[in-house]
């Protein structure tokens, strides 16, 4: 199966290893791409797992009507390697009811080695 972060990869060499918890995301773009495979998935359990403490909803219930499709990474700030921070600029497109895009600018922290999901604000355009 194709990964639905649209690596290139397959699933099992991309995301999956990360969702099942055998590798950590090493950048911050990473963990965006697994959680948009997260959403395409419906793994609301991974989405919680990888948001930071501070942000963290209760709870997170997914619409069942709604399918993820495609990731278009925009650009990135920050976010790699050696970093404590990074921003990830992207657009989801999803469809449902209606067919829609989401584009987003992201804040990730890195905690030790594992990069967590802040919050994200809607990018304008």
């Amino acid at each position: 199966m194709r990964c639905p972060c649209l690596s290139g990869d397959s699933y099992e060499a991309c995301c999956g290893p990360v969702h099942r918890g055998e590798v950590e995301a090493p950048t911050a773009e990473r963990l965006m791409r697994s959680r948009f495979s997260a959403f395409a998935l419906g793994d609301a359990d991974y989405l919680l797992a990888s948001w930071h403490t501070s942000t963290r909803p209760a709870n997170l219930e997914l619409d069942p009507g709604l399918r993820w499709y495609r990731l278009d990474v925009v650009g990135t700030s920050r976010g790699g390697i050696l970093d404590s921070v990074g921003t990830v600029r992207f657009r989801a497109y999803y469809k449902g009811d209606a067919v829609g895009v989401q584009e987003e600018d992201s804040r990730f922290v890195r905690e030790g080695r594992r990069w967590f999901y802040v919050d994200g604000v809607a990018a304008n355009g």
